[in-house]
């Protein structure tokens, strides 16, 4: 089955880094967009940074200068490196990806997340 699994989420103090690793896997064609979302305790799900299958990327006001989202296309791979983290950083990160299925299919899909706590 196509999956998402993301990983590197951790405890942190703030000013801190942590890099944000979602690997997919299974029969896939190719990907096209791929995006990070996060929770925070009592909010919504809100998008985080994107980008294309070209390589263009996109960021929420609040992590420019200091999130960076890449991917690696032969490994399915898309990372999220998080710099000058902040308490309100703290939340539950998730990966997103439109993916062409080797049958033809397209799919969106959600990874389950990964926890990232920012100790102030």
């Amino acid at each position: 089955q196509v999956q998402l699994v993301e990983s590197g989420g951790g405890l942190v103090q703030a000013g801190g880094s942590l890099r944000l690793s979602c690997a997919s896997s299974g029969s896939i064609f190719s990907i096209n967009d791929m995006g990070w979302y996060r929770q925070a305790p009592g909010k919504e799900r809100e998008f985080v940074a994107g980008i294309s299958s070209g390589g263009s990327t996109v960021y929420v006001d609040f992590v420019k200068g200091r999130f960076t989202i890449s991917r690696d296309n032969a490994k399915n791979t898309v990372y999220l490196q998080m710099n000058s983290l902040k308490p309100e950083d703290t939340a539950v990160y998730y990966c997103n990806a439109d993916i062409i299925r080797e049958n033809g299919g397209g799919m969106n899909l959600w990874g389950k997340g990964t926890l990232v706590t920012v100790s102030s």
